[in-house]
């Protein structure tokens, strides 16, 4: 058994302390926003954040978040920076096949968290982890663009 801060709650599930966090979110706690992609922390899609900092939750064993808290793209719209890429993913029509997005908007919300005036520079190095196979990457970056102006004047 093992007990982790996620969302802002305690919550206990009944994995080994080196199961992958991404699979103790899906088939433990049931938190299936967060997706299974590569296996190996290579294509952005398990991205959650580990005491605010973005992580691959599919190479993260469990035991690495006791202590910290996990946030998931379930609680992500509760922060400011999470709030703004979220409204900002809405009005730039962002998600082809969506299946990439919530690892997307992780990095994002990550990003603005501590940037909120990110250069294009900025952007591809907190976006290079994030694969896309539909291709948005412009959509994207117009997006984070434009939730950097919400968090700046929020």
């Amino acid at each position: 058994m093992i007990s982790l801060s996620i969302n802002g709650k305690t919550l206990k599930a009944d994995a080994a302390p080196d199961t992958p966090l991404l699979w103790v979110l899906r088939d433990s706690l049931h938190l299936t926003g967060t997706k299974f992609g590569c296996g190996i922390a290579q294509c952005g899609a398990c991205t959650v954040h580990l005491d605010g900092e973005p992580v691959r939750s599919c190479v993260t064993p469990a035991s690495a978040a006791r202590g910290k808290k996990v946030t998931t793209i379930e609680a992500i719209g509760a922060t400011r920076a999470g709030k703004a890429v979220q409204a900002a993913w809405i009005k730039n029509d962002v998600p082809q096949c969506g299946y990439c997005q919530s690892g997307q908007i992780m990095s994002a919300a990550a990003l603005l968290a501590k940037n909120r005036a990110p250069s294009d520079a900025d952007i591809d190095a907190a976006m290079s982890g994030n694969i896309c196979r539909c291709g948005t990457y412009n959509q994207i970056r117009a997006a984070i663009k434009d939730a950097a102006a919400g968090v700046k004047g929020a």
